[in-house]
């Protein structure tokens, strides 16, 4: 029996998500760009397909994009609604498949296999469009889904089922067992996830630009090309289509994070201290949404040199708080200002080691001698605040 893989990819999420988030603004800007205000420094989120035509790509600093595409509205991620939707697509998907996993917040793997009965043993193709209506009727928002006997295969088919304007895509693209070497014979090793610019710059120097210039090789010469047999052997499997990778549910987060490019450098500690306040208190709240606490706090820097540095510090428990977790991240920020003083660029904090509300880790030592990290008032307090900001939005109450 040949596995039964999808991956659902929600169609450019987070301009969906900003023109829902703004409809009077944002939604009636046919050129969008999403990844924060224009006048700061930072990098674009994603842009509409209209802003596309313009060169405007994911990752690129923002400043290039409105160099290209001057006149395109630029928003915020507006992030608490993009974690709320990317839960709903996956409530949908966990309702029609025994096995989803997600790999970013808007892409869920789907292991159908086993479930050819429950669909009447109707094509993978046809499933695939009951899904994404599926997921349209209840969110609003529009998935495009591809298929196949494994994951690289899936990956490679969204791409082809994206409704881009003038790709002729419907939203689905399934690619039937057995065809998955001829699939691949079509694509460009840049396509080929995994095979990032370092590599193909090696293969593009032996004269590999496509899949059948790769396959034209034997192992020797793709040792050779790539510099490794273990190189080799993963281009091999992957020019033909070949991934026994499992979909597996992800396990719960690692670590949460916040950051702020800042517009221009800052030099003050105080300023830097009243940015940190605000990221871990953004921070701290989205751990509480998860239903989590953090025993080990970070702080991150990036100079105006483009230096990155951190510092780390693990607590004696789990805390959620901010009146806990402030005084460390402070400390940690002036040490790292200590070590070298110079303009920061970026300043960034991250919450990881993390417990579950009802976890309990006994204390060597008597808990009754040693001063509290956060009392239980504290814990009540942090979360009246997010209750009230939910309801009323993040501005309610700082």
């Amino acid at each position: 029996m040949h596995r039964r893989i999808l991956l659902a990819d929600a169609d450019a999420f987070f301009v969906s998500v900003a023109r829902l988030a703004d409809p009077d603004g944002a939604g009636r800007a046919r050129l969008l760009i999403v990844g924060g205000r224009a006048e700061e420094r930072g990098v674009v989120t994603s842009a509409s397909y209209e802003a596309r035509r313009y060169g405007v790509r994911s990752a690129m600093p923002m400043s290039r994009a409105l160099r290209l595409c001057p006149q395109a509205t630029v928003v915020p991620v507006p992030m608490g609604m993009c974690r709320a939707r990317s839960r709903d697509i996956r409530e949908v998907l966990e309702r029609m498949a025994p096995v989803v996993a997600g790999a970013s917040i808007d892409e869920w793997y789907l292991d159908l296999s086993g479930t050819e009965a429950l669909y009447g043993y109707e094509p993978l193709a046809d499933t695939a469009h009951r899904i994404r209506t599926a997921v349209a009727e209840s969110t609003g928002l529009t998935i495009s889904m591809g298929g196949g006997t494994n994951r690289l295969v899936a990956k490679l088919a969204v791409e082809r089922a994206k409704p881009r304007p003038g790709s002729g895509g419907n939203g689905v693209y399934v690619v039937p067992p057995g065809d998955e070497a001829a699939f691949l014979a079509t694509m460009v090793l840049a396509d080929l996830p995994g095979v990032g610019p370092r590599l193909q710059e090696r293969l593009l120097v032996a004269g590999l630009r496509t899949v059948p210039d790769a396959l034209a090789c034997d192992m020797a010469a793709l040792i050779r090309h790539t510099g490794s047999e273990r190189a080799a052997k993963w281009l091999h499997a992957r020019l033909r289509g070949i991934d026994d990778s499992p979909v597996e549910p992800r396990g719960a987060a690692r670590s949460i994070s916040r950051d702020e490019t800042f517009a221009r450098d800052l030099h003050d500690d105080a300023e830097l201290e009243h940015e940190l306040w605000r990221l871990l208190s953004r921070a701290a709240a989205d751990m509480r949404r998860e239903g989590l606490r953090a025993r080990t706090i970070t702080v991150r820097l990036r100079d105006a040199d483009f230096t990155n540095r951190q510092a780390s510090q693990t607590l004696g428990g789990p805390v959620e708080t901010e009146r806990a977790m402030q005084p460390v991240a402070r400390a940690l920020l002036h040490r790292l200002r200590r070590a070298r003083r110079v303009p920061a660029r970026l300043l960034g904090v991250a919450l990881s080691g993390f417990a579950g509300e009802d976890s309990h880790q006994l204390n060597l030592f008597d808990e009754d001698s040693l001063p509290p990290l956060e009392s239980p008032r504290d814990r009540a307090l942090v979360r009246a605040t997010d209750a009230i900001r939910a309801r009323f939005g993040s501005t309610a109450l700082r």
